[in-house]
């Protein structure tokens, strides 16, 4: 869960100015495509932890948690494309925004692993 909360903390340090740096580009929906696409990225890094937890802490991967995985990206399917297809946010800008979350992820994930002990 520390690892969680440092990318979440990180992720807020990096979206905001994001966001209000896309401003300048596109005033209307562009900084609120973002962040919804940060909160999106890290909802799903959420649930993907504890999807992982639950498969790692038994010795099998339940029907439940398989099913679960599927339906979570399902689910953040449907949500982009209804944000989308209602023109309340940009695509651009939510795949900017995830992006920034899955970048934060694989460099706190990366200096996280360096940290271990072998």
């Amino acid at each position: 869960m520390e690892l969680i909360k440092r990318i979440f903390k990180h992720s807020i340090i990096s979206i905001i100015p994001v966001a209000l740096l896309s401003a300048f580009i596109e005033w209307k929906r562009l900084p609120f495509s973002i962040l919804v696409g940060g909160a999106l990225g890290f909802a799903n890094i959420k649930v993907l932890a504890w999807g992982v937890g639950g498969i790692l802490g038994s010795y099998k991967a339940t029907t439940k948690m398989v099913f679960f995985s599927m339906f979570r990206l399902f689910l953040l399917v449907i949500i982009i494309f209804l944000l989308v297809y209602f023109k309340l946010a940009n695509i651009f800008g939510i795949l900017a925004g995830l992006t920034v979350v899955f970048i934060i992820l694989m460099v706190d994930g990366l200096k996280y692993s360096k940290d271990l002990p072998d």
